[in-house]
């Protein structure tokens, strides 16, 4: 079930192609849909080297869409500052060792998922039974394990300050992955929420493919604690952001999506949790070191 409010009255980000190949919907702002995920630049176009930033990588085929991205909107061979990841999940890490030997760049993420990045840990198994269609029956073949960055990983500042990107701050959102992140910049109400929520349905292929602007709970297989996931969309309706990009479907502005989001936060277990859940399993945790 989705959020029942009219889809006209959640606007689209009003939206701008500056032939790059993304979508920007702020002079620094702006992303690509890869495929079935979204990526983000921020940084003003023609900036040059090492004054922007990539926020997640897409998928494994997502490379080449990136790089091509990245040298239209910020000047040849220019390298971002960082990679930020707002969780581990195979859609949203693709290639980004890849990415970060290359441009000789750090990659950011919470503490909380720096097992799946590191080479220790996997995540939990998806739940497939969690209704909706195709992709939540196929979710136990999508990767989980983990992913080693090596050097390359860095742990997010403790001051929720984030490396490349003055005036945004990272937010805790947890449920669909334990160290998941959100970023917010007050100054012009703009939120990057990952999968924290999403505004497209995930889990069927027709979902996937029309991408109907809808305001949505995390994707339901792979999202471990429900009700950390309740809490931090709470968390994120109560900044009232006047633009959201999220890691599926276009992004959407507006009170209509404000009204959106609201109405995901207040009645959460009744339009996003799935109503049988056939895997019982306690949330994913941090093994002690």
């Amino acid at each position: 079930m989705t959020v029942q409010i009219q889809l006209s009255e959640i606007d689209h980000a009003r939206r701008e192609d500056h032939g790059d190949g993304a979508w920007s919907i702020a002079p620094d702002l702006g992303y690509l849909r890869l495929a079935i995920v979204n990526v983000v630049f921020f940084g003003a176009p023609g900036g040059g080297d090492r004054n922007w930033v990539l926020i997640d990588t897409g998928l494994p085929t997502s490379r080449s869409s990136i790089l091509a991205v990245a040298e239209k909107r910020f000047g040849t061979n220019a390298r971002p500052a960082a990679i930020i990841l707002t969780h581990r999940h195979f859609d949203h890490v693709g290639p980004v060792l890849d990415l970060a030997n290359k441009w000789d760049v750090p990659v950011f993420a919470h503490p909380l998922e720096r097992p799946y990045l590191d080479g220790t840990t996997s995540y939990p198994p998806p739940d497939p039974w969690v209704g909706g269609g195709l992709m939540a029956l196929l979710s136990p073949l999508f990767p989980r394990g983990p992913i080693d960055l090596g050097s390359r990983l860095e742990i997010l500042p403790g001051d929720g300050s984030i490396p490349g990107m003055p005036g945004w701050q990272w937010l805790h959102t947890p449920g669909h992955a334990p160290g998941h992140i959100s970023l917010w910049r007050e100054e012009d109400g703009s939120l990057i929420v990952g999968d924290a929520f999403i505004t497209t349905g995930q889990e069927s292929v027709y979902e996937v493919a029309v991408q109907d602007l809808e305001m949505h709970g995390p994707p339901r297989y792979f999202t471990p604690d429900w009700e950390a996931a309740e809490r931090s969309v709470k968390q994120l309706a109560a900044l009232k952001p006047r633009m959201v990009i999220s890691g599926h479907g276009a992004a959407a502005a507006g009170a209509g999506m404000r009204q959106a989001l609201e109405s995901l936060a207040e009645r959460f277990r009744e339009f996003a949790v799935p109503p049988k859940l056939k895997f019982v399993r306690e949330p994913a945790t941090v093994p002690n070191s």
